[in-house]
C-alpha cells in the first residue's frame, strides 16, 4: 500500500506567470493536505503595495505581512495549495518571490510560514478532526491523540489496532478512529454498526480483537447515521487520503503530521511517541 508521510514539503515557484520551475525543499511542516479546506484569513488587498496585489489578482491570497531586512517587507501567501513568501522593495514598486537566505544559508522564510501561514491552518483542522464522528481507542486522559480514518474491511488497519496495543494499554496515546466505508461495497454498513451501539468502543474493541471477523452489518443504514458517515469521508478527502489507515497526529516538535498508509515497525515511535 502506498504511503507518504505530510511533512515539511514546501513548494518554491520561481517565475509568478509561468510557474514553469518548481523546487521542493523541506521545511517545517508541510500541509499540502489542507489547503483545499481551510485557508488563513486574507488581507485586505487595498492596503498592499502595488506589486504585491498584482500577485493577488492573479489568484494567490496574502495572508499575513512580516518584517524583512533591509526594509523590506515580506509577506506569507497561499496559491494552489502552497505557502509562499514575497517580498516587496521599501518603495513597493518591486517584489520577488521564494525564499530569503541570510548570509549563513539559514532560511528566513520558514518561520513567517509556519507562524502565519501552517500553524493557523493545522489548528483549523485539527479542530474539525475533534468535531468529527470517532470512536475512541484508549484513555480519554492520554497525553496524545491520534486520528485514524478507519475502513471495517481494511486488514491494515487491523494490523495498525494490534501494533498500537502496548502505547493504548500503557495510556499514553489514544487513537481515535474516523469510521468511513470506501474499500468493499459492505464497509458502509459496517462501519455504521459500530457507530449504531451502546458502547462503540467496546464494540470496535471486540471486532478488532477478532481481526474482523466478528462484524456485523446495518442495513438500511438510518439517515443520522449515514450522515455521521458522509461527512467523516468529506473530512478524509479534504486531507486528499486515499487509503486507510491514514493517521494525523502532533509529532514531538509540535508539528502536524500525516501518516498514509501502514507504518513500518521503526516509524511506530514516531507516530505514537516513545513507550519508556
Amino acid at each position: 500500500m502506498n504511503k507518504f508521510v505530510i511533512s515539511l514539503i514546501h513548494y518554491l515557484w520561481l517565475g509568478f506567470s509561468g510557474l514553469g520551475a518548481v523546487m521542493q525543499i523541506k521545511m517545517i511542516f508541510a500541509v499540502q493536505v489542507f489547503f483545499l479546506m481551510f485557508s488563513p484569513a486574507v488581507v485586505a488587498i487595498d492596503s498592499l503595495p502595488l506589486a504585491i496585489q498584482a500577485f493577488e489578482k492573479q489568484g494567490m491570497h496574502i495572508v499575513g505581512r512580516f518584517d524583512a531586512p533591509n526594509g523590506m517587507q515580506g509577506y506569507a501567501a497561499e496559491y494552489q495549495k502552497q505557502g509562499i513568501t514575497l517580498y516587496a522593495s521599501r518603495d513597493g514598486k518591486f517584489v520577488f518571490n521564494g525564499y530569503l537566505y541570510d548570509k549563513f544559508g539559514k532560511n528566513l522564510s520558514l518561520e513567517p510560514l509556519n507562524e502565519l501561514v501552517y500553524t493557523p491552518m493545522a489548528k483549523q483542522v485539527w479542530s474539525r478532526l475533534e468535531k468529527s464522528t470517532w470512536i475512541a481507542d484508549g484513555e480519554s486522559n492520554a497525553a496524545r491523540v491520534v486520528y485514524m480514518f478507519t475502513d471495517p474491511n481494511c486488514p491494515y488497519c487491523h494490523q495498525f489496532w494490534q501494533q498500537a496495543r502496548p502505547w493504548v494499554d500503557s495510556g499514553k496515546v489514544q487513537i481515535r478512529h474516523i469510521m468511513v466505508g470506501i474499500i468493499s461495497h459492505d464497509s458502509p454498513a459496517k462501519a455504521a454498526a459500530l457507530l449504531n451501539t451502546n458502547n462503540p468502543s467496546e464494540a470496535l474493541r471486540i471486532f478488532e480483537e477478532s481481526k474482523g471477523k466478528n462484524s456485523k452489518l446495518l442495513d438500511p443504514i438510518p439517515v443520522v447515521i449515514q450522515r455521521k458517515l458522509d461527512e467523516n469521508q468529506l473530512i478524509m478527502d479534504s486531507v486528499d487520503a486515499v487509503a486507510t489507515p491514514t493517521l494525523l497526529y502532533f509529532d514531538d516538535t509540535g508539528h502536524l503530521q500525516q501518516q498514509q498508509g501502514m507504518p513500518k515497525p521503526d516509524e511506530l515511535n514516531q507516530i505514537l511517541g516513545k513507550l519508556n
